[in-house]
């Protein structure tokens, strides 16, 4: 995704001060985003647009932001990476109740998040399909093209003394914006009071393999600071996602998870970062043969932890895995070294082949090139002759042509 659409549209409070902005995604034709149809897709769109420095320069500093969602997008986890300071989680009005959406609604309101109905037409079936809602929702945000006046001012007076605010929709002219004015709305929305804005962003450009890098240097350097490990890898969008994936996909695991900062804290920094270098290899790398290296590489570190003294398993293990991460950078490992802070024990051994997990480290490369010339012998007849040829040059081995 080279480019990201999005169409913003200001909300303003009775002071006429623009209360938040209406965030709605797009594709290249300019057509609204249909999230329902990819989860990756969706965090991508959301996290790279609307994240970190990007979002202050979208909205101004203090305004917050609408985000339509519905029963895919609430229950898939996505919605995990957003800063619930300066979202407001706009719930479709065709969305599916089910009481496991009711259950996540529920969730994201205790968590701190601001929810809103989008749409509401006043009509008693709608009343009725959100009755068990209004408890957690904080701004209704009423359609002033489909609700009936008389209907509308029923409901306003339905919640007149509750916390939940109102919020005038699709006005369209000055008599409307008076007459909602005079209703005692609490925000005004609309294309006589703004027109959208189209607005063309660009997703993160750096390597995910060197983001995943500068986590790791987090990880290793900043102990004690959970909160600036969960604001990094909310920028993250496949990250976040699979990384919460992971934890609801395990069977090991009883409790539900709600946020980053439990999945942090669950999973702990030692097997966290683990979990990125594995990330690394089977998810970012672009090399085909990653897999094989993925599996080659967890069977070294797994060598060199078993190895290793009690007190230094940890760093055998990631030096095991590390030794092998020029193949998925495709560059030299001295240089891949420099961008990591890593212990000097592991730094040693991963680009010196010293210290004390060098000699394990080389025992389990002498037992991998047995394996694979191993297999090599045995798949020779197989093997096309330029391919070995290639594979030779490549390596720098000449071959003497008076031998054939």
């Amino acid at each position: 995704m080279d480019k990201i659409y999005i169409s913003k549209q200001k909300i303003f409070d009775t002071n006429n001060k623009v209360f938040a902005y209406e965030l709605v995604f797009q594709d290249e034709q300019k057509n609204i985003q249909n999230f329902s149809n990819s989860v990756k897709e969706t965090s991508q769109l959301i996290v790279n647009s609307v994240s970190g420095t990007e979002l202050d320069k979208l909205l101004q500093k203090n305004t917050l932001a609408f985000i339509s969602i519905d029963e895919d997008i609430l229950t898939k986890g996505i919605l995990d990476i957003l800063n619930k300071d300066r979202f407001v989680l706009n719930i479709l009005e065709d969305i599916n109740l089910t009481e496991k959406v009711i259950k996540k609604i529920v969730q994201y309101k205790k968590r701190g998040f601001k929810l809103s109905l989008e749409h509401f037409d006043s009509s008693a079936q709608m009343i009725i399909k959100f009755k068990r809602l209004f408890n957690y929702i904080d701004i209704i945000k009423m359609d002033m093209l489909t609700s009936e006046e008389e209907n509308l001012k029923k409901v306003m007076q339905k919640f007149k003394n509750t916390r939940i605010k109102f919020l005038a929709q699709n006005i369209e002219n000055k008599e409307d914006y008076i007459k909602c004015v005079k209703l005692g709305f609490d925000y005004f929305q609309g294309f006589y009071l703004d027109q959208p804005q189209t607005m063309e962003l660009k997703p993160q450009k750096e390597p995910t393999q060197f983001i995943i890098l500068q986590l790791i240097n987090i990880i290793k350097q900043d102990n004690n600071d959970t909160e600036k490990l969960e604001a990094f890898i909310k920028q993250q969008p496949d990250l976040s996602f699979k990384l919460i994936q992971f934890f609801n996909d395990s069977k090991k695991l009883e409790v539900k998870v709600e946020s980053l900062i439990q999945v942090i804290t669950l999973m702990g920094r030692n097997k966290l970062l683990r979990w990125l270098i594995v990330y690394l290899y089977s998810e970012v790398s672009k090399n085909p043969a990653s897999e094989t290296l993925l599996e080659l590489a967890i069977k070294r570190a797994k060598s060199m932890e078993k190895e290793a003294d009690p007190k230094n398993k940890d760093k055998a293990y990631i030096a095991g895995m590390f030794s092998m991460l020029d193949s998925i950078f495709e560059m030299d490992i001295k240089e891949l070294m420099k961008r990591v802070d890593m212990d000097k024990d592991i730094i040693s051994c991963v680009v010196s082949k010293k210290g004390i997990f060098a000699s394990s480290l080389m025992r389990a490369e002498i037992a991998e090139k047995k394996y694979l010339r191993k297999v090599m012998l045995a798949n020779f007849e197989k093997l096309n002759t330029t391919d070995i040829i290639y594979t030779l040059e490549d390596g720098g081995i000449q071959i003497d042509k008076d031998e054939f």
